[in-house]
């Protein structure tokens, strides 16, 4: 399931595009992207609340670290979400709605979790290796490739002690289990 988590995501970034439009943004026509970015959010928070569920069925800890992980990872993600949509043409006040919109699906894929997991115990085996094999996908292909851009010591020595407290972080919430 960790292989078919990183061929999934691959296949996802390679295959799916929105359309370049040449219409210029505005409040009347918000652009294709703003729109991909709302699906694309909504399956994202989905699968979230999704890994949420299982993992309090795992255990109390691992669903108490998970949430947390998750909590923190979604705030700045939510803002610059809420900025895409902004800047695909949408009003303030829509785009909030939206957004909260799409967060909710969070508590749709916890509620999913928590029914298919106490349904059938395999399903723990299958979405979080799958979600693992996400994460390591986007590590890979997006994010260490973005760190290796930078090339001052200092700032390469900075990237790496976040590297390294985060993995200190994950490895703490393991432990409390």
């Amino acid at each position: 399931m960790l292989l078919v988590g990183i061929s999934v995501f691959f296949i996802l970034e390679k295959f799916v595009h929105w359309r370049h439009c040449h219409v210029p943004t505005s409040t009347e026509h918000p652009h294709p992207f703003a729109y991909m970015n709302l699906v694309g959010d909504s399956l994202h928070n989905f699968i979230d609340g999704l890994v949420i569920g299982v993992t309090y069925l795992v255990s109390i800890p691992l669903g108490m670290a998970t949430t947390v992980v998750i909590i923190l990872h979604e705030i700045p993600q939510e803002l610059g979400d809420f900025g895409v949509l902004i800047h695909g043409g949408f009003k303030k006040k829509k785009a909030l709605m939206l957004n909260f919109m799409t967060a909710l699906t969070a508590v749709i894929g916890t509620v999913a979790g928590l029914v298919l997991g106490s349904s059938a115990e395999s399903i723990s085996l299958l979405v979080l290796p799958f979600t693992a094999g996400g994460f390591i996908y986007i590590a890979s292909s997006d994010l260490i490739p973005e760190l290796h851009k930078e090339c001052k010591a200092k700032r390469s020595l900075l990237q790496l002690i976040g590297l390294v407290a985060g993995m200190l972080v994950m490895a703490a919430f393991v432990g409390m289990e």
